[in-house]
Parts: C-alpha cells; sequence; structure tokens
C-alpha cells in the first residue's frame, strides 16, 4: 500500500490545489484508509461534496454525495447553563 500523505497531503495543505470531479473543482479536506475488519482493502479522500473510495489498486469504487448525509436540523435548542 503506497503512502497516503506523500500523495494527498499538499492537496489538503494547500487550498488551491484540487481534484477535478465531472468537471467541477473540489478541494480535498482529508483521507485514509479503509479496511474489512483484518486487512487494509483501500482507501478514501473526503472533498467539500463527496467522499471517494478506492481499492489498494487505486482503481475507483464508488463516490457518496455528502449532502445526502448529512441531516437538516430544526432551530437548535438554547440551554441556559
Amino acid at each position: 500500500m503506497f503512502n497516503l500523505d506523500q500523495k494527498y497531503e499538499s492537496y489538503v495543505r494547500n487550498g488551491d490545489k484540487k481534484l477535478r470531479i465531472d468537471g467541477i473543482s473540489e478541494r480535498v479536506r482529508g483521507y485514509g484508509y479503509t479496511d474489512d475488519g483484518k486487512d487494509i482493502d483501500g482507501y478514501y479522500l473526503i472533498t467539500d461534496n463527496y467522499t471517494l473510495y478506492y481499492n489498494r489498486d487505486e482503481q475507483f469504487l464508488r463516490m457518496e454525495a455528502l449532502g445526502e448525509v448529512a441531516q437538516p436540523i430544526d432551530q437548535p435548542a438554547l440551554v441556559d447553563v
């Protein structure tokens, strides 16, 4: 498995360096390895709008929109302390 820091750290540190996804520039916010409970089986990248999943051979597996995961909340409750 390759070193994710060597490949993607510059994307996180430098906000000007971006990925192109369907013609749109996306900032990389984070990255990490995925596992099957026993072994590392791939890695993920988190952008402003998506989580991208790749296997150990760096082949794209799937993309999940972050907007579908986030749940809207009603007006927040204020609590006096």
